[in-house]
């Protein structure tokens, strides 16, 4: 599964490539306000932060919820006190495109992910082009050096790399890399099951000074302060808040 969304995205963005340019991306890049500083609005604090997902569909669990107002969407998130928005840019399994990227970036002041499956400079590119402050490298889908090299390319254009890994083996490849805000995704990205204590038993290798997220099964308060008490300083939601009512939860899930 994880080889085809791959293939899929990089397919995708090699279709956009000959229309949208290196040199148009460069361009759009140059108009862009500086990203916002990831790791200061995430830094630790007394309560948990949460970055609230714009999420159309999934692999797992298909359609979720029409969204055909991102923006609005994100601003609820925002005036609801979510520190960062994650948007889904993937268009194949999970709808979103990088015009949802676009439009949020221009309704709301707070960090935004593109999350989609980056394998190459040109998506991260785009990443700038359309307003990222973050932009996900996935451990698993990519080799040490590949992971090593888009990181700093990435950086080198502003952005924070958000590093997700799903075992030990993924997260000490993270750590290696000089990742600074890792995620600890508990969905098995083989049988799609999620396990809720993945990130307890992997939380005590992160030292201090690495942002941690907590990533899946996050559907409700009480999951929220399992994995506060594990020693999450963030937790990614998505199919809880596009499927529910986003503020009362985000006003319940910002308590812990």
């Amino acid at each position: 599964m994880l080889e085809g969304l791959y293939a899929g995205a990089l397919e995708d963005a090699a279709k956009r490539a000959e229309t949208v340019s290196v040199s148009d991306l460069e361009n759009s890049i140059a108009k862009q306000a500086p990203a916002i500083d990831a790791l200061a609005a995430f830094a630790p604090r007394a309560n948990v932060h949460v970055l609230a997902e714009v999420k159309r569909a999934s692999p797992s669990r298909g359609d979720l919820a029409q969204i055909a107002d991102p923006m609005a969407l994100a601003k609820t998130y925002e005036a609801a006190g979510a520190t960062g928005i994650s948007v889904l840019t993937e268009e194949r399994k999970f709808k979103g495109t990088l015009s949802d990227l676009s439009a949020v970036r221009s309704e709301v002041g707070v960090p935004l992910l593109r999350k989609d499956f980056i394998a190459n400079e040109y998506q991260l590119l785009e990443a700038r082009a359309h307003g990222a402050d973050i932009f996900l490298l996935i451990v698993a889908g990519l080799a040490q050096a590949d992971l090593v090299r888009l990181k700093a390319f990435g950086e080198a254009l502003g952005m924070t790399a958000f590093v997700e890994t799903h075992d030990e083996t993924e997260l000490l490849r993270a750590l290696e890399a000089d990742s600074k805000f890792v995620g600890v995704n508990a969905r098995d990205l083989s049988t799609f099951e999620t396990d809720r204590n993945l990130f307890a038993s992997l939380a005590h290798h992160i030292p201090e000074g690495v942002i941690k997220v907590a990533e899946s099964a996050v559907r409700s308060f009480e999951d929220v302060k399992h994995y506060r008490a594990a020693g999450a300083d963030v937790v990614l939601v998505g199919e809880a808040l596009v499927t529910g009512d986003p503020a009362a939860l985000l006003n319940e899930f910002l308590t812990v």
